[in-house]
């Protein structure tokens, strides 16, 4: 299993410090989420239904009804792979990990495929710059926008043109191509999202209730695309994606437009704090979002560590070597921050 932050229990044993001194910083959610209500306890005595107005309101927040649920959008990411064979993918990279390694990407650590019976996909991890110049090669480009972990953002031009140059490509080689978006930390910039182009073949794109609601635990995300696809999937992962309980508490989140307008507004403000923190400190920020601030280091680990010993876990990368700072969720945690951020600059 690939690391993805969090993971407190096992920061406490390497670290000899107890879970609850520890400020998780390493995941990039909202630290300050969506308040969840009181569930009806009817949802935990009956299966879920299709028709409680879930759709109704994730059509309305997304604007498109293209629209599949699915629990989480890495149940999306796990079963796109499975549905063809022998396709050529590119994974514009560095980025969110379980992409190439759920098309069947084998990385440095793997001997040996991780699956029983393995995609047959032929992965490739590419920089921008290659993509530009072959993409009409490949049968599938993954696209992580914002990305994770850098913070880059490919603007809708840019997307457009990749999804005609891969649907020419397609019609002059006889073959179905897919551009797939994975827009899982879009929700605080909407007018940058691709779901509105969904609906015909080639485009995919991916959301998470997650991160920006601040409800990683509810494990609720949305694909979009076009019938056909939609239909497969489907099929493929069975019913009832997401459970009673979390039904309801997306559809009263994802009705909440005065909670979501306060919120972005609060976000790009916290943003911008964190940036300045770590200005201040030394630790120039490279990129990000407005739910993580990304440093580009080669001390990776030596930092990781350091922030480790004073109970405050980040995301380190090792390639490229790097930082995640995701947001501290109240004054005190701010202070605790900058009292390592100090310490460790003084040292």
């Amino acid at each position: 299993m690939l690391n993805h932050g969090g993971g407190i229990q096992q920061a406490a044993l390497n670290f000899g410090l107890p879970p609850e001194k520890w400020l998780d910083l390493s995941t990039g959610i909202n630290p300050i989420g969506w308040s969840v209500p009181q569930i009806p306890a009817a949802k935990w005595l009956r299966l879920p239904e299709d028709d409680d107005g879930l759709m109704r309101s994730a059509i309305a927040y997304y604007g498109s009804e293209n629209i599949l649920p699915v629990a989480g959008s890495q149940a999306a990411i796990q079963v796109l792979s499975r549905l063809t064979e022998k396709f050529r993918v590119a994974v514009l990279s560095p980025t969110y990990s379980e992409h190439a390694h759920s098309w069947g990407f084998i990385g440095k650590k793997h001997k040996k495929p991780f699956y029983s019976t393995p995609p047959k996909h032929q992965v490739e991890q590419v920089t921008i710059r290659e993509l530009e110049k072959k993409i009409e090669l490949y049968d599938v480009v993954v696209v992580v926008n914002p990305n994770n972990p850098t913070g880059t953002v490919i603007n809708k031009e840019k997307l457009f043109e990749w999804r005609k140059r891969l649907a020419v490509a397609g019609e002059a080689f006889g073959r179905e191509k897919w551009l797939i978006v994975d827009e899982a930390f879009m929700d605080s910039t909407p007018e940058l999202s691709m779901i509105g182009e969904t609906g015909k073949p080639g485009l995919i794109v991916l959301r998470s209730l997650g991160k920006f609601f601040g409800l990683a635990g509810a494990r609720v995300g949305f694909v979009f695309g076009w019938p056909q696809l939609l239909d497969s999937m489907r099929q493929l992962l069975g019913p009832w994606q997401i459970t009673g309980p979390s039904r309801f508490i997306t559809k009263a989140c994802l009705e909440d437009t005065l909670w979501q307008n306060e919120t972005r507004k609060q976000l790009f403000a916290k943003q911008k704090q964190l940036q300045d923190l770590l200005n201040k400190y030394s630790l120039t920020p490279t990129g990000g979002t407005t739910l993580f601030v990304w440093v580009k280091v080669s001390r990776s680990k030596e930092l990781f560590n350091n922030f480790a010993q004073q109970g405050i876990l980040v995301r380190r990368f090792s390639d490229p070597g790097g930082i995640r700072f995701g947001l501290p969720g109240d004054p005190t945690q701010w202070q605790r921050l900058e009292d390592a951020l100090k310490l460790i600059k003084n040292n």
